[in-house]
């Protein structure tokens, strides 16, 4: 047991973490990443150990954020630190990596660590690759379901049924929660939807509902919304559901895996936690999303359902067509844009009235609505004004303005249009294609940033005509964009002979 002096540094890390000097490292037998107990007074926490020879003096302790607020450490104050082991769940990690079973103890301390930020950047990466490489069964995959659950917080409701629906993703300009939501709350169901921001997307749903309202609410607030107008549209990050969650989602996206198990586990434990007791989940199918083939969807589908029959939650699954993007926006001023539209009864695409009615469809028929006949109830819903009114409340409620307008949302003032070299179709559409260049547009952090598309796949276009425009809020990013644009050609131009042969150009 040595004593220290803090020493506050203004750095924030996904672990807890210390800095110590190389000489005091040396004296305890520390190494980089050895861990440390560190107290003050009667707090305390268990810290990774970063070792430099300019950033702390002999005798200092640089403690960054997450350390200082655990024990509430000042500058100049006294702390107590102590070596320890590494903690019981890295050799549940090393089983996993080794392809065995893990016991639901093992999971379990695997999640708590991780949730109280007990393991190290590479310990974390391990756990995400062993789970990657091996899998889980489903009775592992229970068991990490609740243990996600408990080492969050939850929401209790006083009323019941609560409904609820996700996408697990893939495919850009999927607004449709907007539309779901106001939808499902103006038939008297109860919807209290928390959603994500954007990880590797153009804009996460958290993202798209921040242009028209805020989506930073407590648990109290969701809980007091949705029982006073049925329905919110909430950051999950913005609360403490599941927090391993977001921790293991930090170690996936530089390693750009996202293991099958993970993904069940991820949305049915943050599912769980909010209280729901029936779930629609959409499950997007094709070649540039999560889920590649139809075989691999329905796979998703059953597990999601036996899993949910597991731990409570009625399940039904909706393979969608993910092929290309859903309506002709994508970016997260342009989708609440379109959304918008959408409610007010005006033009949008058709991809996203249909899609958006039948998932609604399939949550109202859960809630009563004769079978077959949901989507029927959705659309005349969504025709009447019924949803737009709701929306409205749903906004202004969440400090908005309900008084908003789809014309009177604000997209990137700088555009540029993107044209086609030749005559032709529209052949296969690069989702990832258009996700990167919407990014590049300054999306999702910069919402104005986005795309709008003048012609989708199967549509015969003639040279010169546009094909999409790029829009950004800054000169720079849109010419990053365009150039990104022009070196991708995510919308590829096909004629209607695919090949000749013998091809005398060759020759």
């Amino acid at each position: 047991m040595e004593l220290f002096t803090a020493r506050k540094i203004d750095l924030e890390a996904g672990e807890n973490t210390v800095i110590m000097n190389k000489e005091d490292a040396n004296k305890l037998g520390l190494r980089s990443q050895s861990r440390v107990r560190v107290t003050k007074l009667n707090e305390s926490v268990t810290a990774i150990v970063e070792i430099s020879e300019t950033l702390v003096k002999s005798g200092e302790i640089g403690v960054l954020h997450r350390v200082s607020g655990k024990v509430d450490a000042e500058e100049g104050d006294e702390l107590t630190v102590v070596s320890t082991g590494k903690p019981e769940s890295v050799e549940h990690i090393r089983e996993k990596l080794e392809g065995k079973e893990l016991s639901e103890h093992a999971i379990r301390e695997i999640i708590t660590d991780i949730s109280d930020r007990k393991l190290s950047d590479i310990e974390l990466s391990a756990y995400v690759s062993g789970v990657y490489a091996h899998g889980m069964n489903l009775r592992e995959i229970k068991d990490l379901t609740m243990a996600m659950i408990e080492t969050g917080d939850t929401i209790e409701f006083d009323k019941h049924p609560v409904f609820d629906h996700h996408s697990i993703g893939g495919v850009p300009g999927n607004k449709i929660t907007l539309l779901i939501v106001p939808i499902v709350a103006a038939a008297g169901l109860m919807i209290p939807k928390t959603s994500s921001r954007a990880i590797s997307s153009a804009g996460g749903t958290a993202d798209i509902f921040e242009v028209l309202a805020n989506v930073d609410l407590s648990l109290a607030e969701i809980k007091s919304i949705a029982e006073e107008i049925g329905g919110t549209i909430a950051w999950g990050g913005a609360v403490n559901l599941a927090p391993s969650d977001d921790l293991i989602i930090r170690a996936e996206y530089p390693l750009r895996i996202d293991p099958y198990a993970q993904v069940l586990a991820s949305v049915l434990s943050k599912k769980k936690a909010t209280g729901a007791e029936y779930l629609v989940m959409d499950i997007p199918v094709g070649p540039h999303t999560k889920v590649v083939s139809m075989e691999k969807g329905r796979k998703y589908a059953r597990d999601f359902m036996a899993l949910g029959e597991e731990i409570g939650i009625n399940v039904r699954c909706a393979l969608s067509y993910g092929g290309q993007p859903i309506g002709e926006a994508v970016g997260p001023a342009v989708e609440a844009r379109e959304a918008l539209a959408a409610l007010e009864g005006k033009y949008v695409p058709n991809s996203l009235i249909e899609k958006s009615t039948e998932l609604a469809g399939m949550i109202l028929e859960q809630g009563g609505a004769p079978q077959g006949k949901g989507k029927e109830e959705a659309k005349d819903i969504l025709k009447d004004g019924r949803a737009l009114e709701k929306m409205k409340e749903i906004i202004e409620y969440q400090g908005g303005d309900p008084s908003i307008t789809s014309d009177q949302v604000d997209i990137g003032k700088y555009s540029h249009e993107i044209r086609s070299v030749e005559d032709g179709y529209i052949g296969e559409v690069n989702n990832h294609g258009i996700i990167g260049i919407v990014r590049a547009a300054g999306a999702p952090y910069h919402k104005c940033g986005g795309l709008i598309l003048n012609n989708k796949r199967g549509d015969k276009v003639e040279r010169d005509e546009v094909l999409f425009t790029i829009y950004s809020e800054n000169k720079n990013r849109l010419k990053e964009a365009v150039k990104l644009a022009k070196h991708l050609n995510p919308l590829s131009i096909e004629g209607m002979i695919l090949e000749k042969h013998p091809d005398y150009k060759t020759v």
